[in-house]
């Protein structure tokens, strides 16, 4: 399988702002560790393609997090990447699935909900983050994350997102564009813009039929307007382990840790974004007291 990456473009002599991203090795992974069925997939999938681009707008370690809470059957979907091309993500329910809706396509709108937000809190390094939201207005997640960077970030935007899932339930493919109008940019681009997005091959369907991510923007700007910057590695990517955990118990303070102790002398944690789990013995419990 190819590797996923992310491409960071300009277009139409700086006044567009591109971004694409392919995503099937990362979901497929966020897929197997959480066993997702296929309309909890292409949630996941979709929120951490357009997280993981958002990451790419980043620099050195910065990072964020996006939670979308649609007040739907799948509960929240988490996922937080960084400026290098890591992501990781997960949902409240995995083995959430509808038949397909009218369109013949995965019912996410119905998984997701339209009842709540979506949130994104930027971690830049310094002592307070960046948080921004908006409320969720179509639950498909693609029209979510427009919305988000037009009401918060005050940058139109377009974001397109796709998964396709295979009747085994794996990912068949899975990826995404971001495109920004910068400010400067005349009616005449804009309204090109408009009708090449309005007129496209949708997404999934274009990265399942072997296109690149570069191939993804030429598709929509033209091949001849882009300006490819940058192309970026990507992959699941968890940081969680052993110490991690261990200072997350330490924090739960004394009482808790004695009755941890007590009641199962010792203790395990799971992680939410890659369910490793971690065991720690009594005397490592004693040595947090």
């Amino acid at each position: 399988m190819t590797q996923d990456y992310i491409v960071k473009a300009l277009a139409y002599d700086g006044k567009i702002r591109a971004y694409s991203a392919l995503t099937t090795n990362s979901v497929q992974e966020a897929q197997q560790r959480h066993y997702t069925w296929p309309t909890a997939s292409a949630a996941l999938g979709r929120t951490m393609t357009a997280t993981l681009m958002m990451g790419a707008m980043l620099k050195g370690e910065q990072k964020l997090t996006v939670t979308v809470e649609g007040g739907g059957p799948i509960g929240r979907i988490i996922a937080d990447a960084n400026a290098k091309g890591d992501v990781r993500g997960y949902v409240d329910h995995p083995q959430t699935h509808f038949p397909l809706n009218d369109q013949g396509k995965l019912d996410v709108r119905r998984a997701v909900g339209t009842d709540g937000s979506l949130r994104v809190v930027k971690d830049v390094g310094m002592k307070d983050y960046f948080t921004g939201s908006s409320p969720i207005i179509s639950g498909e997640l693609g029209e979510d994350f427009t919305y988000y960077h037009a009401k918060s970030e005050q940058v139109p935007s377009s974001v397109g997102l796709g998964v396709l899932v295979n009747p085994d339930n794996s990912i068949k493919a899975s990826g995404g564009f971001i495109i920004q109008v910068m400010p400067g940019a005349d009616d005449e681009t804009i309204t090109k813009l408009e009708k090449a997005i309005t007129n496209m091959t949708p997404v999934s369907k274009l990265i399942d039929e072997g296109v690149s991510a570069e191939e993804l923007l030429y598709h929509i700007l033209g091949e001849e307007e882009v300006d490819i910057l940058e192309t970026i590695d990507a992959s699941f990517t968890c940081n969680c382990g052993h110490d991690k955990f261990l200072n997350a118990i330490k924090g739960l303070g004394e009482a808790e840790i004695k009755q941890m102790i007590e009641d199962d002398h010792g203790a395990e944690a799971e992680c939410h974004f890659c369910r490793s789990k971690f065991q720690y013995s009594e005397a490592e419990l004693r040595a947090l007291i």
